[in-house]
């Protein structure tokens, strides 16, 4: 095999490769505020979506996140997200999951105060974005009014980004998103081995 001509071939490969995302990116000009949609069985829409809550940090942002179903016990981001003060406001306005509660009626009236918090984040141009943490879980149960949640996407600022992440996502709202994320569960330590959730990785 001629390695010099190996190494030609690829060079011109790369280039033209080059080439082409350079003239993809320079159509590209538009900026707007997304809907993000975080779903399916397996594990990381949390951490996806804190990943996209640091990054914004990062740039000076001002951020919201409204836990939904989580709240019983004090997550450990919360903690590491104090640092950001300034720029943040976390509310953890859940009671736990819902086979914890057992109690219908009180996940239905925190899910909707959890709800009325996040309302007032979306509609606030001071946010620049805002995660609303398992309410697909919360739609998907009905425990919020579907109407109401799409109705507030759509009067949220032009330049605001909104995640919702949770198993379940209704499809009126993946039809509604700009960008979706199906987790796929491969392969879980808690099902396959028995092992229980760990501080670090689920908490």
């Amino acid at each position: 095999m001629n390695t010099e001509l190996t190494d030609i071939d690829y060079k011109r490969k790369m280039q033209r490769r080059k080439e082409i995302q350079e003239q993809r990116l320079a159509n590209m000009t538009d900026e707007k505020g997304l809907i993000i949609v975080h779903t399916g069985n397996g594990k990381g829409k949390t951490t996806a979506g804190l990943g996209m809550v640091i990054r914004s940090l990062g740039h000076g942002y001002k951020v919201a996140i409204v836990q939904f179903i989580k709240g019983a016990w004090q997550p450990a981001e919360k903690e590491v997200l104090e640092k950001w003060k300034n720029q943040l406001e976390f509310y953890a306005m859940g009671e736990g999951f819902t086979w914890e509660t057992q109690d219908r009626e009180r996940d239905i009236l925190m899910a909707n105060k959890a709800w009325e918090k996040a309302k007032d984040f979306i509609l606030n141009a001071d946010y620049k974005l805002v995660l609303l943490d398992e309410i697909n879980i919360a739609l998907k149960l009905d425990y919020l009014n579907l109407d109401d949640v799409l109705n507030t996407l759509a009067e949220k600022p032009e330049d605001t980004h909104v995640i919702l992440t949770g198993r379940g996502a209704k499809q009126e709202l993946i039809d509604r998103a700009d960008l979706v994320t199906e987790m796929k569960l491969i392969k879980h330590p808690f099902k396959e081995q028995g092992i229980k959730a760990q501080a670090g990785i689920e908490f």
